[in-house]
């Protein structure tokens, strides 16, 4: 039996929202379509994915290791009082028109549980997507307007993503008489439940296609490529998602599309390193500079000068902090002294160095 929380990699204790998360990740990662894709990885992914992300097949595969599809059997003890132990039936149309108010969705996770599926929307939203872009630490203070392209499922333009030839119309369903619904019957170990569910032929629209697209092939949509313009706004940390709405998948027959997250990553800078909205780098200083107390320049991360002074009596080994000069006007530039003394000292400079001694000591 597969471990499903491992296939996702969480915990058994992870949140419904854990549980998305890790499917999106790993549904980008291994989407049959995708380079690198898998397809029975895939399958894998989403097999888990239909258990833990339904709480009552979670429930069941969490107490029994499985989950109890299609049961069969008749009524076990508890469910007498049938005449002649007669096998009984369950008759619920979830789309008679009355108001169930949230007992329809009660059901809805009870049958699901026994692998009953619920009415589904006749055609599917976009999915969202996620897309990595890369800037450096300059760009993460400035910010950036940054142009992307990346492929996904685009409007089909031959039908303007109808999936069909809107001028040679529609023909009512023959298998369902144009209601878009069918009546199933499912047998269960609770008796037979009988529930109204989309018609698979039209698609619970209740109508045919005369014509069907011949580049989508009724979907509406085909692989294709997108550009999107993001705007990174300054001050932008490393891992920081931005979402840009209805720039995902586009949906099948002119259904909305998903949204594109895109994830920022900064990269690494050989001299500054980022702690919050504060800068941090390290700066090589001679010592005698220090001493006598004379300016000191360095570098800021955009390229500007940085002057500064060490105050006698410091500690040499604390901080300069320059206000101001972080990655936004709220951070600072924080520069940690490394101090270096000469390698050899003559003579004229080591007496030099003695006499300053017996100043600093009063002598």
């Amino acid at each position: 039996m597969n471990d499903y929380y491992k296939i996702l990699g969480i915990e058994k204790n992870a949140s419904s929202e854990e549980v998305k998360k890790a499917f999106r990740r790993l549904a980008h990662k291994y989407h049959p379509d995708k380079d690198g894709g898998d397809t029975e990885k895939f399958k894998e992914i989403n097999e888990a994915y239909q258990v833990l992300s339904n709480p009552e097949k979670r429930k069941q595969y969490d107490q029994f290791g499985r989950v109890f599809e299609g049961a069969q059997g008749g009524p076990g003890p508890g469910f007498g009082g049938f005449p002649g132990g007669a096998p009984f039936e369950w008759n619920i149309n979830f789309d008679s028109g009355e108001n169930l108010g949230d007992l329809s969705d009660v059901f809805d996770a009870f049958f699901e549980g026994l692998g009953v599926k619920p009415k589904r929307r006749s055609y599917r939203r976009g999915s969202d997507l996620e897309l990595p872009v890369a800037i450096t630490l300059e760009e993460a203070k400035t910010g950036k307007k940054l142009e992307a392209e990346y492929q996904a499922p685009v409007k089909c333009e031959a039908c303007g993503g109808y999936g069909y030839d809107v001028k040679a119309g529609q023909t009512k369903c023959g298998h369902c008489d144009g209601r878009g619904e069918v009546k199933e019957s499912h047998s269960t170990f609770f008796g037979n439940f009988n529930r109204v569910a989309p018609c698979k032929y039209c698609r619970g629209t209740g109508e045919i296609p005369n014509k069907v697209c011949e580049r989508c092939r009724g979907e509406g949509r085909i692989l294709g490529k997108k550009t999107v313009t993001v705007d990174i706004r300054p001050g932008v940390e490393n891992g920081q998602i931005i979402k840009v709405k209805g720039m995902g998948e586009a949906g099948e027959r002119n259904t909305d599309p998903g949204d594109l997250y895109v994830r920022v990553a900064v990269k690494p800078n050989p001299n500054f390193t980022r702690e919050g909205n504060n800068l941090y780098r390290r700066l090589r200083v001679d010592v005698v500079d220090i001493l006598l107390g004379k300016e000191i320049r360095t570098a800021g991360l955009l390229g500007n000068t940085i002057k500064f002074r060490v105050e006698p009596g410091s500690v040499l080994t604390s901080e300069i902090r320059i206000k101001g000069e972080g990655m936004t006007s709220s951070g600072d530039l924080v520069i940690r002294l490394e101090i270096e003394t000469p390698k050899r000292l003559s003579a004229k400079a080591k007496k030099l160095l003695e006499e300053l001694e017996k100043t600093l000591k009063g002598e």
